[in-house]
């Protein structure tokens, strides 16, 4: 699985060059994966090596994923995914980025060949803003 996220991902951020759409993919990338079951610290270490990659090894990881991870934990813990997502929706504004981040989030929910009714409503949402 972390093979695949990273060559998933590897070619998604390379769009997200400006701050709030990098900010914005990494909270999308992450309510996604906690959707599909949970952000262990596989799925994050695949993130800071991703994240690394996009913006070099200067870039402070925790600056950007760490707020990024707890923004998504919060909405879902809370029930405000809706509200994340419009908030992702109006940070992204790259045509090439919200494809690949739909691409993206399709394929973490089909990944393990069984999407539950959480995953699948998410992808829908996800699909309506940025398929």
């Amino acid at each position: 699985m972390e093979e695949r996220l990273k060559e998933l991902y590897r070619g998604v951020a390379v769009h997200a060059t400006a701050d709030r759409e990098h900010m914005a993919a990494l909270e999308l990338l992450a309510l996604v994966m906690l959707a599909d079951s949970h952000l262990g610290d596989d799925e994050l270490n695949v993130l800071r090596e991703l994240t690394e990659d996009w913006r070099g090894a200067a870039f402070s990881f925790e600056q950007y994923l760490g707020p990024a991870v707890a923004r998504a934990r919060q909405a879902h813990r809370d029930g405000a995914i809706t509200e994340l997502l419009d908030d992702v929706d109006e940070r992204i504004t790259s045509r090439i980025l919200r494809k690949a981040l739909f691409s993206a989030a399709r394929q973490i929910t089909a990944g393990d060949g069984e999407a539950t009714d959480d995953e699948n409503e998410l992808l829908a949402d996800i699909a309506v803003r940025f398929g």
